[in-house]
């Protein structure tokens, strides 16, 4: 039939032929202007950006940096940003409950919702009750003069909210306890917290974990989270300097892998991965769900399918060796204590001997008084952060690789390897179930569609802390003022800003 009525029309004259053909034309010459426009605007918008994949992964270049594709951390502003205004709207206090990686992004939330609502921070308090069971705060933690001197362009921020002087008396300002919606957007802040602080002088939001949307359609506000995550937030001297004393001693050998082992027993409970281990164990996994996470049905094969299980220790020994590293590699392991003991760590001790924790690289009376708690993990934080090579076992959110992989890009795309769980996950079962033919180059193949370290587009889940690219990047040489890196002087501009901003302040006084 199709025939039939193509030869019908063929015969109806020349006329309808040719203008078959004027509309072929017209369009083969439409899709060839989609394609070139198409081919154009994605070169513009990813400028040297890095293909997605590797065709190959070569172990030397893995020692190395990523490629940056011409791409340099800025988180300076690039637009007007003025100082803060004088008079503020009152006092935001809040509690950063979690360990350490998910107070640092609620502190990096807490000055920027500082700033949205043109409020005088105080210094944030961190949970005295989270996991690691740690009452030292942020002045036992952190450089806090660092803190607000790099900050003072943006937020105004105090130890202690100050008394009120009123009819003769003082009298401290009771702040106004509000629990804010998870992920809240910014009109929360404008509106029903806004509202709050004015009413009372001061609120005290609690708790403050992941209490304002990452995703924000303003990259100004974005590059005030990395100036508070990546700059502001310096440890104290001496977790500092226990910290590089330790790299250094790595270093000292060559080249070094850091790893973040995460299988220990609040994670697998959380995971609901429990068939690998003992009966004794699985009841001692099952009861510290119960006594700390929300009922919910979990089975061990479906949730291993799907990676939601990490790691073991041997999987990880694995992986890397799938990817060419040999037993001469020297490894640092940040990790707390790992659940079922030595019988899982066996397996990868005996693929890579060279493990080491910040313990055995500097067993000193100092070390032992300055890794306790919230101190221990900021210095595996720094250890991690100065690796040559990171890779972190289960990135999920909130978790202690979640915002190391982001300053590690923000630090100069340093490598990481980031195993895809899910995609791995039947090539393990495989192996245990016998079928061990071309197991290697599977796990190759699945980790060169993984990303290395180098600038790429942030897709969720992944989170804003995970990867701040575009937004706190810049290029010298580009075509798109979006992407241009702010001038050398910009804080000296910001500096005569706030200058200008205090004399005038002093003039009204006066």
């Amino acid at each position: 039939m199709r025939r039939t009525g193509f030869h019908r029309r063929q015969s109806g004259g020349g006329s309808g032929f040719k203008g078959m053909i004027v509309k072929l034309s017209v369009a083969a010459v439409v899709l060839l202007i989609c394609t070139l426009s198409l081919f154009f605007s994605s070169t513009g918008t990813s400028s040297n950006l890095q293909s997605n994949y590797r065709s190959e992964i070569r172990l030397e270049e893995l020692w190395s940096n990523a490629d940056s594709g011409g791409w340099r951390p800025s988180s300076a502003p690039r637009t007007h940003w003025p100082p803060p205004p004088n008079e503020s709207n009152g006092y935001l206090r809040v509690r950063c409950n979690g360990g350490l990686n998910q107070q640092r992004s609620a502190i990096s939330n807490a000055v920027l919702a500082a700033r949205i609502m043109n409020a005088t921070l105080v210094l944030p308090e961190l949970d005295a009750n989270s996991f690691w069971h740690d009452d030292s705060g942020f002045h036992g933690i952190y450089d806090v003069e660092h803190f607000i001197k790099t900050l003072r362009y943006d937020v105004k921020i105090v130890e202690s909210i100050p008394e009120n002087q009123k009819n003769g008396k003082k009298k401290k300002i009771k702040p106004f306890q509000l629990r804010p919606p998870r992920d809240a957007p910014i009109s929360w802040y404008t509106t029903d917290a806004l509202k709050k602080m004015k009413e009372h002088g001061a609120i005290y939001l609690t708790p403050f974990s992941h209490r304002l949307a990452e995703e924000i359609d303003n990259p100004e506000y974005q590059r005030l989270r990395c100036r508070v995550n990546y700059h502001a937030l310096r440890f104290k001297p001496h977790i500092m300097k226990l910290s590089q004393s330790i790299v250094e001693k790595l270093r000292a050998q060559g080249p070094f892998m850091s790893i973040h082992l995460r299988f220990e027993m609040d994670m697998l409970s959380f995971a609901g991965c429990f068939d690998i281990f003992t009966p004794e164990e699985q009841q001692i996994l099952k009861k510290y769900r119960e006594e700390n996470f929300a009922p919910k049905r979990l089975v061990y094969d479906e949730r291993r399918a799907i990676g939601k299980c990490p790691l073991t220790p041997e999987e990880v020994g694995l992986i890397l060796r799938a990817l060419g590293f040999d037993n001469s590699t020297r490894i640092y392991l940040a990790a707390g204590e790992l659940f079922g003991g030595d019988r899982f760590m066996m397996p990868f001790r005996s693929l890579f001997p060279r493990l080491e924790n910040h313990s055995s690289v500097e067993n000193s009376e100092e070390l032992a008084e300055n890794t306790r708690g919230l101190a221990g993990s900021a210095v595996d934080y720094m250890v991690c952060l100065l690796s040559d090579i990171f890779m972190p076992t289960y990135d999920g959110p909130s978790n202690f690789a979640n915002n190391l992989l982001g300053h590690r890009l923000y630090y100069g795309f340093r490598t990481t390897i980031r195993p895809d769980r899910k995609s791995l996950a039947p090539i393990f079962i495989d192996r245990e179930n016998g079928r061990t033919a071309g197991f290697e180059e599977a796990i190759r193949k699945v980790m060169l569609k993984t990303n290395f370290g180098e600038p790429h587009k942030r897709v969720s889940p992944e989170s804003f802390y995970t990867n701040s690219w575009p937004e706190c990047f810049c290029q010298t040489s580009t075509q798109n003022p979006a992407d241009k890196c702010p001038p050398n002087d910009i804080l000296n501009i910001m500096n005569d800003e706030l200058q200008k901003t205090e004399t005038d302040a002093n003039s009204t006084i006066s």
